[in-house]
């Protein structure tokens, strides 16, 4: 059989010999004979379709374990990964497009002329044990700049649930610029995944679900990991603002399953992403968004007790109608008791409100 040294075959797939010896390490790309006495790799031409394939994956940015699975797999079982894994990125990069502009937009506005109309924020926070489960395990909390909602889950949920929340209460006490929240943020889910930790056992299976946001004075920071979820009402349109972290939810995105076959899915409730108890692995990469805030905007942060049987449809009505947080919170809750409360419903409903004020020269 007609071999091709490393060099050549490095030259006919466009994967440097480098390359090529680090492939050979990871066993993703073996070479078909090496002499055992010089240790010098030579390949079959029948390898130059994997080899190029490899190639073409990296150029992608696929990471090199999900490469050696791929390139196992028949054509069309490929196809469908290669499919998925760039579903995901363009999810990815939207989320950073979204954050980019914003920045982009933030630096270039001009300084705010001397009447101006300040913003505050009127909240709700309510948690219900619903009709079905003998203990609440969801946490909502509504402060002066920071509103969560947090689903626990395992034995130990309402604990779990509780201390993420209570992780990222440092934020209330102080005004917090709209440049470095982002950055706090990030900061406080380390220290929320730590808290949940230490109200957990060592093999413990808890969790919980965590969504939240903090006002600036003048924007909203998102942090979402999980399946809890925020909407806004702006201009009598309800608009939902965080991505599921569920295995049913990357189906859709997919193209593997619709969002009506979803909602009757068994794995519809399991978990891609969580904060956990029992272990020591990092913690998950949450979602992180700047929302610019403007006046007449309405909030809503629920746990999937709330929308898994409440249609958004409904929300909307409620939201519109009910004028102040805790009407409209109690609505809700109301809402989801009446679809059998299944689960714990817990929500908060904030208000951005403008307040006309004249800034004083210094």
């Amino acid at each position: 059989m007609e071999m091709l040294t490393i060099g050549a075959f490095a030259k006919a797939c466009r994967l440097s010999p480098k390359a090529l010896r680090l492939y050979d390490e990871l066993e993703l790309l073996r070479p078909a004979r090496v002499d055992p006495e010089t240790g010098y790799r030579y390949y079959a031409p029948e390898q130059l379709e994997q080899a190029r394939l490899v190639a073409w994956l990296r150029r992608l940015g696929m990471p090199l374990a999900r490469i050696r699975q791929v390139v196992a797999l028949e054509p069309a079982a490929a196809a469908r990964e290669i499919r998925a894994f760039w579903a995901r990125v363009e999810a990815e990069t939207a989320t950073r497009r979204e954050l980019a502009a914003f920045l982009v937009d933030h630096l270039s506005r001009p300084i705010p002329s001397e009447d101006t109309t300040m913003l505050e924020l009127r909240y709700s926070a309510l948690s219900d044990t619903g009709l079905v489960r003998p203990s609440n395990q969801d946490t909502a909390y509504a402060g002066t700049r920071v509103l969560a909602v947090a689903d626990g889950f395992g034995s130990g949920g309402a604990p779990a649930s509780t201390a993420a929340v209570e992780a990222l209460k440092f934020l209330d006490r102080e005004p917090l610029p709209a440049g470095s929240v982002l950055n706090l943020l990030e900061d406080a889910v380390q220290g929320a995944t730590q808290a949940v930790r230490d109200v957990a056992g060592p093999t413990d299976e808890i969790g919980t679900t965590l969504t939240a946001m903090v006002w600036t004075g003048s924007r909203l920071a998102l942090v979402h990991i999980g399946d809890s979820r925020a909407y806004l009402l702006r201009d009598g349109a309800l608009f939902q603002i965080t991505h599921d972290h569920t295995v049913v939810q990357s189906m859709i995105d997919e193209g593997r399953l619709t969002p009506e076959e979803a909602t009757a899915h068994p794995q519809r409730a399991l978990l891609l992403k969580a904060l956990t108890g029992g272990g020591s692995a990092p913690a998950p990469t949450p979602d992180l968004r700047l929302h610019d805030a403007l006046a007449g905007d309405r909030y809503l942060l629920c746990s999937d007790g709330l929308y898994g049987v409440v249609s958004e449809e409904t929300l909307r009505e409620i939201l519109t109608a009910n004028p102040t947080p805790n009407e409209a919170a109690a609505a809700l809750v109301a809402a989801a008791n009446d679809s059998g409360g299944p689960d714990n419903v817990s929500c908060v409903v904030a208000d951005v409100v403008g307040v006309q004020s004249r800034m004083l020269n210094s």
